[in-house]
């Protein structure tokens, strides 16, 4: 007498479909762990390279000729200086949240000295702060340092940016310059596609609006997703042995 129930063995066209099915799916899980690896591999590389930028010394900001070649992975959070005249009158607010509560981004356009248009992110201000007279507005020239950011297009995930009502979500640096008519008489002027986070100054830590307030943490946790999916590759080669190992004693017991 046999010590575990005997069953009648799969079909054979059956159990190797069963297996082959398996097999793509092993392939698939060590594929996905290997890309894991990859991105883990670019992160890394790009966490060094941001963290180089932002020890050192500000370049100027890009002009129009080097508008075309910016990209997220070469110029994002590059330390910048740039030059020029504050247009108050046509500020955006840009729903935030950061360390000190939920407010508001103040993003002001600056015409550079040399002839174009950069939104500049001034800082934070709360809910309190949010109307113009109840802030300083820096007139004459004015020399801004801080960090590239390029545009982030269309909103949050569940809320899109609407410019008819004034409600911002995010930096989209086109759609804030096409509400404010920016690059438009009376204010021609190419509209540069990034915009500039402002650098703390030292001596106004608690004027509104409050700069240097830019968080620069990427997350990295493409080493859990790689040992994730090695971790059911393992555990899927492991039944598939066992199913092989089974499918060949009931094909003993059964003759």
């Amino acid at each position: 007498m046999s010590d575990s129930p005997s069953r009648p063995p799969r079909r054979r066209g059956s159990f190797v479909a069963l297996l082959v099915a398996g097999a793509l799916v092993f392939a698939g899980l060590l594929a996905l762990g290997v890309w894991q690896l990859q991105r883990l591999s670019w992160k890394q590389d790009l966490i060094a390279r941001v963290e180089q930028r932002l020890q050192a010394e500000p370049v100027a900001a890009p002009a129009p000729a080097a508008w075309p070649g910016l990209t997220r992975g070469a110029d994002e959070y590059r330390r910048v200086r740039v030059r020029g005249h504050y247009a108050h009158q046509l500020e955006t607010l840009v729903q935030a949240t950061t360390e000190l509560g939920s407010g508001y981004w103040v993003l002001t356009p600056l015409y550079s000295e040399q002839g174009y248009w950069v939104l500049v992110n001034r800082g934070f201000v709360p809910p309190e702060r949010r109307l113009p007279t109840q802030r300083p507005a820096p007139a004459g020239p004015q020399e801004v340092v801080g960090l590239l950011r390029l545009t982030e297009p269309e909103g949050r995930l569940l809320q899109r940016n609407d410019p008819a009502a004034g409600r911002w979500y995010s930096r989209d640096v086109q759609a804030i310059a096409l509400a404010r008519a920016l690059g438009q008489p009376p204010h021609a002027g190419p509209v540069a596609p990034y915009f500039i986070d402002a650098a703390a100054d030292a001596g106004a830590s608690t004027a509104w609006p409050r700069p240097g307030l830019t968080v620069v943490r990427f997350s990295n946790s493409h080493l859990v997703y790689a040992l994730t999916w090695f971790t059911l590759a393992a555990m899927l080669a492991g039944a598939m042995a066992y199913l092989v190992r089974e499918e060949r004693r009931q094909r003993r017991v059964a003759g």
